[in-house]
């Protein structure tokens, strides 16, 4: 079984995205600890990416600043392998195809392995591409996790039945940010998911408050938070991690209400 799985195991999964290196790793670690203990059942490691297409401001401005600050691939490993010495909830990174094939793609998926990352997202890699990338997951027992967006439409069924460790679907067309309402039907989405995978679905992309954390994870198996934590991150600087770790407990409280 994918250890992936224990995250949606009770109840609905709150999953929490974290920039790594914004302001720096030692923050990061910090943010990621206290995001845990406020109730996260799985942690997105986001790494920077001077492209990062799916990304709205708030992220990207995230991603300059990690950069600028001097983050590494190999930093960023280091830190996961400190995390991994109290940190037990499934732990993913979420990156560029571009990331993976300059650090070599069976060294960097290899070294996942090795560290204790659980699965892989690739948001600018499509469907159609993924065995680039499916083999050498395969081979390393990490999960490549698929994305559904609202204009799959007449592939939801195939990108499911391939789908491993979780279903992220995105709620809205566009970059990641808040938003104060999602309008997409996503019920029809996570239903034509259902009929073809028992792989568990979580939502993300536009959630900012318990209410719509609740919302999405009434039709799914779980919400996906990036934004506002990166947000609460790049307001608060070193002093977020606590301020996270409140936000957290507030958006988890309200999920199996």
């Amino acid at each position: 079984m994918s250890n992936i799985a224990k995250a949606f195991e009770n109840g609905k999964a709150f999953i929490a995205f974290i920039t790594c290196g914004d302001p720096d790793l030692e923050t990061t670690a910090a943010v990621v600890r206290e995001a845990v203990r406020g109730g996260a059942d799985l942690i997105e490691l986001g790494i920077p990416f001077s492209d990062p297409t799916a990304e709205g401001p708030v992220i990207q401005g995230a991603n300059i600043r990690a950069l600028r600050g001097g983050v590494t691939t190999d930093k960023i490993f280091d830190l996961v392998r400190d995390l991994r010495r109290d940190v037990t909830v499934p732990m993913v990174f979420m990156t560029y195809a571009n990331v993976v094939f300059s650090y070599g793609s069976e060294r960097f998926i290899s070294t996942c392995r090795e560290i204790g990352i659980d699965g892989l997202i690739l948001p600018d890699v499509p469907f159609e591409e993924k065995e680039e990338f499916r083999p050498l997951c395969a081979k390393y027992g990490l999960d490549l996790i698929s994305l559904i967006a609202p204009t799959s439409s007449n592939r939801i069924a195939m990108i499911a039945k391939e789908a491993e460790g979780f279903i992220y679907i995105v709620s809205s067309l566009g970059v990641t940010g808040e938003r104060s309402e999602i309008k997409t039907d996503l019920a029809s989405i996570v239903e034509v998911v259902r009929q073809n995978t028992d792989v568990p679905c979580a939502i993300g992309f536009g959630i900012s408050t318990p209410e719509q954390a609740k919302k999405m994870a009434a039709v799914s198996d779980g919400a996906i938070v990036g934004s506002a934590i990166v947000r609460i991150v790049g307001e608060y600087g070193r002093e977020a991690p606590s301020h996270v770790g409140e936000y957290v407990r507030a958006m988890t409280e309200g999920l199996d209400a």
